[in-house]
């Protein structure tokens, strides 16, 4: 019991020593002096990651998106160096909640309505201006929340036309991770790949959060009907490696269009 007692003593005193480091990209893990003492120092771009609660077939956790953020975004940040994250959004629109519609048909999914996630959207950014971010980039990992981002940024640009600040639609991201031409030329079809829950969802899961795929279920969707499942494609077919490409593939295109958008406010 005694020793029990002393490992757990170190590993408060060592989780306690890891915190106050202030060296996290997250918001949410800094004190607010170390935020204001980051963006004084340079540290005026801010990510705002927004993924999702929906469900994803029988092998994968709900929340994929989420987990997918905390490993893209995190990396991303500090690829950049002059960025700090915000918390992943986890509620965005997912279908109508009566009568349910589209992932709303599956137990545990969590809808808001498009407006609604906008308004956060876009009083989220509005906060990290008043703080003295001056790039805030929108990073969504799934396709419903595209439009909405889009939306906002245009609208808050307009808005803040000349103040020094803009919002950025990091679109590229999105793209980059719904890319399939290099698995069609691997010898796969759009029917192994799939549109949801399939090929690219379950791979990149495997790598960003392992637990959150049920290894034993994988096959337990693979050529049925999207209707009755949730998922689609055959995620037996999913790998590490497959899933270390396209989370390279979307960190990278983040990176090269917010240095682009970086490169212009700086002329």
């Amino acid at each position: 019991m005694k020793r029990l007692a002393t490992a757990f003593a170190a590993a408060i005193i060592s989780f306690a020593n890891a915190a106050s480091a202030g060296d996290s990209v997250w918001l949410e893990d800094l004190t607010w002096p170390e935020v204001r003492n980051a963006i004084a120092a340079g540290k005026t771009v801010a990510l705002v990651p927004t993924g999702g609660t929906e469900q994803n077939g029988p092998h994968m956790v709900l929340g994929k998106h989420n987990f997918i953020l905390r490993f893209t975004a995190q990396r991303i940040g500090e690829i950049l160096g002059t960025a700090l994250v915000a918390p992943v959004m986890t509620y965005v629109p997912e279908g109508e909640v009566e009568p349910p519609s589209g992932h709303m048909r599956w137990a545990g999914t969590l809808s808001l309505p498009e407006p609604l996630f906008a308004a956060v959207l876009e009083e989220t950014a509005r906060s990290l201006r008043a703080h003295g971010f001056t790039l805030i980039c929108f990073v969504g990992d799934s396709g419903g929340n595209q439009a909405a981002q889009a939306l906002i940024a245009e609208r808050l640009n307009a808005a803040w036309r000349g103040s020094g600040a803009r919002v950025l639609h990091v679109g590229d991201y999105y793209e980059a991770g719904n890319e399939t031409g290099w698995l069609l030329d691997a010898g796969e079809t759009e029917d192994t790949i799939g549109r949801h829950a399939g090929i690219l969802d379950t791979s990149q899961v495997i790598v960003a959060y392992p637990s959150g795929v049920r290894k034993t279920l994988l096959a337990d969707h693979t050529g049925s009907v999207f209707e009755e499942t949730g998922a689609s494609g055959d995620s037996t077919r999913a790998s590490a490696a497959r899933g270390e490409r396209i989370l390279r593939a979307k960190i990278d295109a983040a990176v090269r269009q917010i240095r682009g958008v970086l490169a212009e406010l700086n002329k």
